[in-house]
């Protein structure tokens, strides 16, 4: 751990049953894959009420159920929240962005670099993709410095698999109006003074499941 404390300021504690209800911890690691977990998600809590759920971004402390080892990050993409275990039976939840179709992560990794004002430069692939949205990168090395146009944001955490970077990132935004969307390449975004707090709490070998 860093050992520093968050200035960030979390709402009251509510209780988050939904999609995390019917998780289990265990059958998550033990099923291998991310489809497999996947397929224990209960339906999505507006099938089951009349009252229509709104998306909230804002860091809150929730409710979860007992068989999450505390320190584990967990992401539901399709509710756009990412999870990170505190207690037993407590969790912070934010609000992220998410890949989108087809480019998305999802699986088992683990956070091996923390970087404060990230560099960033886009993936071949992407720059393949896409590019006039990537022209300043083609045919040359030019990577971007951290600073608040860089997409990355504030900070970031780099996911890998087996000692292997997996090129997909937890980190902060430049475009804040993405939040609680799906329109990255595959990363998980968040607003950069959420990501800011989760960077302080989370350290190296810190594991992250996106189901």
């Amino acid at each position: 751990m860093t050992g520093r404390r968050s200035n960030l300021k979390m709402r009251g504690t509510a209780t988050d049953y939904g999609e995390m209800a019917m998780i289990s911890r265990r059958k998550i690691l033990s099923s291998g894959t991310a489809a497999a977990a996947a397929s224990l998600l209960p339906l999505p809590a507006l099938a089951r009420t009349k009252d229509p759920v709104v998306f909230d971004p804002a860091p809150q402390e929730v409710r979860i159920r007992k068989d999450f080892a505390p320190g584990q990050i967990l992401v539901l993409p399709r509710s756009y929240y990412l999870y990170f275990v505190t207690d037993k039976r407590k969790a912070i939840r934010y609000g992220v962005g998410v890949g989108k179709a087809g480019l998305e992560f999802t699986g088992q990794a683990v956070i091996q670099r923390k970087k404060e004002w990230p560099t960033w430069r886009p993936t071949d692939e992407m720059i393949e993709r896409d590019p006039r949205a990537y022209a300043k990168f083609v045919d040359n090395e030019y990577i971007q410095p951290g600073g608040p146009d860089n997409p990355l944001g504030a900070r970031a955490l780099y996911l890998f698999q087996n000692g292997v970077d997996t090129y997909f990132r937890i980190h902060g935004t430049n475009q804040p109006q993405t939040i609680g969307h799906s329109v990255s390449n595959g990363c998980i975004r968040m607003l950069n003074e959420h990501v800011m707090d989760l960077y302080e709490r989370v350290p190296l070998g810190t594991v992250v499941t996106v189901l």
